[in-house]
C-alpha cells in the first residue's frame, strides 16, 4: 500500500486567507522571473551593455543572499505579514530605479538591484512561515503544492509576457510594471495568526540566527535532506546550466534541444506539484529524496551519446522528482520545525541550497577545463545519485518526521 487511506482533504483557495497569500505569492513570483527579461530587452534596446546586465543581475544575487538570514531573524521576531509587506515594497520602489540609472549610472543600476535582491530574499522566508499560519496542517501539502505551480507557471509566462509587452513599451516601462506588480505581492497576503515573540528575550541577529540553526539540528532528517539538495543543485544544476548549451550545439546541432529540455523540465515540474498535491505517500521522505535523485539523470544524459529525447526525456522526469521532493519538504518543515523558529530555519535552507548555486556554477567551468567534459558530467551524476541516497539512510528521513 503506498498511500494512506485518509479522505481528501476540502481544497485550499476555498481559504480565503490562503487564496490571498497564493496571490501574493504569484505575483512576487513573476515579478522576479519578469526581472532579468527585461533587462534582457534593455539589451537588446542598447539601453544597456551586456556587462553592465551581468553586473545587475550579480548585485540582485549578492542583495538576495545578504537579505535571507536577516529577514528570517525578523519574521521570527515580528509579524511575517509585515516583513512580506515592507520587503516587496522595498523591491516595488527599487525596481524603477534601475530604470532610472539607465545609460546613466552603472553604480545606481547596482545599488537599486542589490535592493531588489534584499526585498526578493526577504520575503521568502517570511511568505513560507505564513503558509503554515493561514493553513491547518492538513491542507498545507495541497497548499504548498498550489504555490510551487504557480511559481512553475510564472517561469514559463513571465517570459512571454514580457515579450509581448516590449511590443508595446520599452524596457524602461516595464521595470515600472515590475514594481506595480512586487506593490500587489506587498498589498494582498493577508494577516497571519501568531503573535512576535517578547523582544526583551533577543540577544541580537547573530544570536537570534545561532538558534535557528540549533533548532535545526534537532532534525536529522532537515540536515540530511538539507545537504542533499545543496549537493545536488551545486553539481547536478551547475553541470546543466553550463553544459547543456554545450551538448546541444555540439552534439544535436541545434539549439532546439536546448529549448525542449528546458520547458520539459518545467512542464515535469508542473505534473510534480499536481500529483503530490493529493498523493500522500507513507515513506514520504523517501520518496522526496528519491525524486531529487532523479537530477543525476541530467548529466548522466549529457554524458552519454543518447537520443535528444532521451535527454529531453530525462529533464521531464527530473521536473518531476524536484517538485515530488519541493512539496513534502517545505510541508514537513511547516510541521516540524517550532512555530516561532520556522523563518529562520526556512531561511537557512534557502541560503544555503540557493546560496552554494552561484558557487557550483563559477567551478563548473574551470573543472571542465582542468579535467574534461566527461569526467564532470560523470561525477556531477554520481554525486547527484549519491546525495539523496545518503540521506536516506538517516533514519528520520524516511518520513521526514522526527516522531512515529
Amino acid at each position: 500500500m503506498t498511500e494512506n487511506a485518509t479522505p481528501a482533504a476540502p481544497s485550499v483557495f476555498r481559504n480565503v486567507a490562503f487564496l490571498r497569500l497564493w496571490t501574493g505569492t504569484t505575483a512576487s513570483g513573476l515579478a522576479m522571473w519578469a526581472l532579468p527579461f527585461v533587462l534582457g530587452l534593455a539589451v537588446l534596446e542598447r539601453s544597456i551593455t551586456a556587462v553592465e546586465l551581468g553586473v545587475v543581475l550579480a548585485t540582485r544575487t549578492a542583495g538576495f543572499l545578504a537579505a535571507v538570514p536577516v529577514a528570517g531573524v525578523l519574521a521570527d521576531r515580528h509579524s511575517r505579514r509585515g516583513v512580506v509587506f515592507w520587503s516587496c515594497v522595498t523591491a516595488a520602489v527599487a525596481t524603477p530605479v534601475i530604470a532610472v540609472g539607465m545609460g546613466r549610472s552603472l553604480l545606481l543600476m547596482a545599488v537599486a538591484a542589490t535592493i531588489v535582491g534584499a526585498g526578493q530574499g526577504a520575503c521568502r522566508p517570511a511568505f513560507q512561515a505564513l503558509v503554515a499560519e493561514v493553513v491547518p496542517e492538513s491542507g498545507r501539502q495541497q497548499a504548498n503544492a498550489a504555490i510551487t505551480l504557480a511559481v512553475r507557471v510564472m517561469s514559463l509566462v513571465a517570459p512571454s509576457m514580457t515579450a509581448l509587452a516590449s511590443l508595446l513599451v520599452d524596457a524602461r516601462a516595464l521595470l515600472a510594471l515590475t514594481g506595480v506588480v512586487w506593490l500587489c505581492a506587498a498589498l494582498v497576503p493577508p494577516a497571519g495568526t501568531a503573535g512576535p515573540a517578547p523582544v526583551s528575550t533577543r540577544a541580537g541577529f547573530v544570536a537570534d540566527f545561532a538558534e535557528g540553526i540549533r533548532e535545526a539540528r534537532r532534525h536529522p532528517w532537515f540536515l540530511a535532506g538539507l545537504g542533499a539538495l545543496t549537493v545536488v543543485i551545486a553539481t547536478g544544476y551547475s553541470a546543466s546550466a553550463v553544459l547543456l548549451p554545450v551538448v546541444s550545439r555540439d552534439r544535436y546541432g541545434a539549439e532546439a534541444v536546448l529549448a525542449a529540455a528546458t520547458t520539459a523540465y518545467t512542464i515535469g515540474a508542473l505534473a510534480g506539484a499536481a500529483l503530490i498535491a493529493r498523493w500522500r505517500p507513507r515513506a514520504a521522505g523517501w520518496v522526496a529524496l528519491a525524486g531529487l535523485g532523479c537530477y543525476g539523470l541530467i548529466p548522466l544524459c549529457l554524458l552519454l551519446p543518447v537520443h535528444p529525447f532521451v535527454l529531453i526525456a530525462a529533464y521531464a522526469v527530473t521536473g518531476i522528482g524536484i517538485e515530488l521532493f519541493n512539496v513534502p519538504w517545505f510541508t514537513a518543515t511547516q510541521r516540524e520545525v517550532e512555530p516561532g523558529k520556522l523563518a529562520r530555519v526556512s531561511s537557512l535552507d534557502f541560503l544555503l541550497s540557493y546560496g552554494l548555486a552561484p558557487v557550483g556554477l563559477a567551478f563548473i567551468a574551470p573543472a571542465v577545463d582542468q579535467f574534461g567534459v566527461s569526467a564532470v558530467l560523470g561525477g556531477c551524476a554520481v554525486i547527484c545519485f549519491a546525495a539523496p541516497a545518503a540521506a536516506a539512510l538517516v533514519p528520520s528521513s524516511r518520513g521526514f518526521r522526527a516522531r512515529a
